[in-house]
């Protein structure tokens, strides 16, 4: 499998779309082994493949660390909001996140 994708690779002078149409194969792949070891027990090495898939997915969408951050944030208000109120924090000002995208 990791030869299949390391002929894969990008040059300087591949065009855009198709880098894009690569790492969308590359995404493919990925999906077919975190569910491989899922179906296998597999699950911690599973979810490592499943942050893998999230920064691929963020860099084909063009989002930023800043677009996932509020994006979870506005989830969790969404489904507690009283929760998610700390009384240190002053209006307008954010908490420390609790998920960090490592790249």
């Amino acid at each position: 499998m990791l030869g299949s994708i390391s002929s894969h690779a990008r040059t300087e002078t591949t065009p855009v779309a198709n880098s894009d149409e690569q790492m969308l194969a590359v995404l493919a792949s990925l999906e077919q082994c975190r569910a491989t070891l899922a179906a296998t027990g597999n699950r911690e090495s599973a979810h490592l493949v499943s942050v893998a898939i999230l920064d691929l997915r963020m860099k084909l969408n063009r989002l930023s660390e800043d677009d996932l951050r509020s994006l979870c944030d506005e989830m969790v208000q969404a489904d507690n909001p009283d929760k998610l109120r700390d009384p240190k924090l002053q209006p307008g000002q954010r908490r420390q996140p609790l998920l960090r995208v490592v790249k």
